[in-house]
């Protein structure tokens, strides 16, 4: 079992920058594959970045490519996504998930954090 908190989200003007953060419990963090997502009003939920286990690889959806930095400090049990550029279609809500060896699906998913970008 993996449970995780997001924080630092908030207000921030167009062309400004947040840093979230994702804690997760248990001793096992640097076992899961990490993931950030999220979703808009009205929107399905979408991917954002993802990163592996031991940082090696990354991913970036599109629209957040060259703005956005996802890493992770396996000793701190926390997983960041650095975003920066923000843009008003950027407001979300923020989750972060965890995708445990073998598994195709995200098993663990943090409560959210609402990130909303003023024009």
């Amino acid at each position: 079992q993996v449970q995780l908190v997001e924080s630092g989200g908030g207000l921030v003007q167009a062309g400004g920058s947040l840093r979230l953060s994702c804690a997760a419990s248990g001793r096992t963090f640097s076992s899961y594959a990490m993931a950030w997502f999220r979703q808009a009003p009205g929107k399905e939920r979408e991917f954002v970045a993802r990163i592996s286990r031991n940082s090696d690889s990354t991913d970036y959806a599109d629209s957040v490519k060259g703005r956005f930095t996802i890493s992770r400090d396996n000793a701190k049990n926390t997983v960041y996504l650095q975003m920066n550029s923000l843009k008003p279609e950027d407001t979300a809500v923020y989750y972060c998930a965890a995708r445990g060896v073998f598994k195709v699906q995200y098993d663990y998913w943090g409560q959210g954090t609402q990130v909303t970008v003023s024009s």
